[in-house]
């Protein structure tokens, strides 16, 4: 399991290694550098203090084992060739001298060499550069050492550090536990750090949104009980009359009644569950192009029947193909009640007509019918759950705008209803960029 404080821990910990490890090379690099430059001043003078006239041989005087490594060594020849002076014997180094500074690689390792002619000689001053490296290690190591003593205190210091900045992270989850189920309240961000607050803004926004769908859910349950109340209680009252009956005529008119409330309750329920799928956060349905014309049209002949009932002149006009990207089933629910409610308000003799059309903004259906309208003052509250407009005659339960409405949300519409004279134009508008490439 990812944990923020051993991550903090783990990367300040390499952080600072890493950091101590490259600040020992870069002083060693410089001291390293610092040291040759002394050593070459040393080996200039060296040299300027020897003889400068040519003098007899004179054999080493260094009866112990010479020290290659750490031991500078001397040699001098005469204007003829002659080496008359070596401080060490034997010596690895070439027989000849390269006036100046120059690196050279022997058997004993690499040295450092400095020929200079004075007068009649040649002096030749050679030091291992392997001395130079222990000098310039031997610096680092004493200027890193004391940062290395404070890396336990660091450690600790970042330790504790790192504890408390996650203190207000341990602050938030300690109040959300302790919270039972039915608390939405939000949580307070005084005192939070500035990184911890969108988490906590989040967080709130979160359990706002949970709130308002748990007030709406409680709302629906209770109106949607409401709302199958009267039809049951009318339902029991109905079956009450089949049973007191006295003869086969008022039977058979209490059955009729009994079969419309069962046909008028199985059309609520069945308005419910379409609209509870139709919720946010149920089961996304799979988008596919959806031509809007051919949909009207199977929505147009599926209600021709009622419309041939009531004698309404029910019409569709569709001109270039409409095509959207949406869902084919909810289109064709969302179509149907707004086809069906225009069926039902719509005086007998009346006329219904639905057209598909195609512009520049996007494509649209609007349904057109000669009924009564609505009232200013309800243009937009048609659209709540279970609402109708007082002193209406039409039978309903109030849910299909609702329906159409949040069938359109979900895909990418909106609806607009706009009065006419006489009758309501109510215009689904789907965007330009729902359209596929070949509409």
């Amino acid at each position: 399991m990812n944990s923020i404080r051993r991550t903090l821990l783990l990367w300040l910990f390499v952080g600072l290694s890493a950091g101590l490890l490259l600040a020992g090379g870069l002083l060693y690099i410089q001291a390293r550098k610092e040291a040759n430059q002394i050593f070459d001043y040393q080996m200039k003078q060296v040299a300027a203090s020897l003889p400068h006239q040519a003098f007899s041989p004179v054999a080493p005087n260094r009866p112990e084992q010479p020290d290659f490594e750490n031991d500078i060594v001397i040699q001098i020849w005469d204007g003829q060739g002659l080496r008359i002076y070596h401080s060490h014997e034997p010596s690895s180094l070439p027989q000849r001298a390269e006036l100046g500074f120059s690196n050279v690689a022997t058997a004993t390792g690499n040295w450092r060499v400095y020929s200079a002619q004075h007068g009649d000689t040649v002096v030749q001053v050679a030091q291992p550069t392997s001395a130079r490296r222990a000098v310039a290690a031997d610096m680092a190591l004493k200027t890193v050492t004391p940062m290395f003593l404070l890396f336990p205190f660091l450690g600790a210091l970042i330790w504790i550090g790192v504890g408390k900045g996650l203190q207000p992270v341990q602050r938030v989850a300690a109040d959300v536990k302790a919270r039972d189920a039915g608390s939405l309240a939000p949580v307070s961000d005084a005192n939070l750090p500035e990184e911890i607050q969108p988490l906590t803004h989040a967080l709130n926004g979160l359990l706002g949104r949970l709130d308002h769908a748990i007030h709406a859910q409680r709302a629906f349950v209770a109106d949607a009980a409401h709302e199958l109340k009267t039809p049951l209680t009318a339902l029991k009252l109905q079956l009450q009359l089949v049973e007191r009956a006295p003869d086969e005529t008022e039977r058979s008119v209490a059955l009729a009644a009994l079969k419309h409330g069962l046909e008028r309750a199985n059309r609520l329920v069945q308005q419910l569950l379409t609209l509870a799928q139709q919720e946010p956060g149920a089961a996304p349905a799979v988008r596919q192009p959806v031509e809007l014309g051919a949909l009207a049209r199977e929505v147009v002949g599926t209600l021709s029947p009622a419309a041939a009932e009531k004698q309404i002149d029910l019409g569709l006009s569709s001109g270039v193909p409409a095509i959207v990207n949406a869902d084919p089933d909810a289109l064709r629910i969302l179509l149907n009640n707004l086809v069906d409610n225009a069926l039902r308000y719509t005086p007998d003799g009346g006329r219904v007509d639905v057209t598909v059309c195609k512009d520049a903004s996007g494509c649209q259906v609007v349904v057109q019918d000669t009924g009564p309208g609505i009232p200013v003052a309800d243009l937009e509250r048609v659209f709540d759950r279970f609402y109708r407009i007082p002193g209406t005659w039409v039978e309903g339960s109030g849910l299909g705008l609702a329906i159409a409405r949040q069938i359109a949300d979900s895909n990418g519409a909106r609806i607009v209803l706009r009065n006419t004279n006489p009758g309501l134009e109510v215009s689904v508008i789907f965007a330009k960029e729902l359209r596929t490439a070949g509409a």
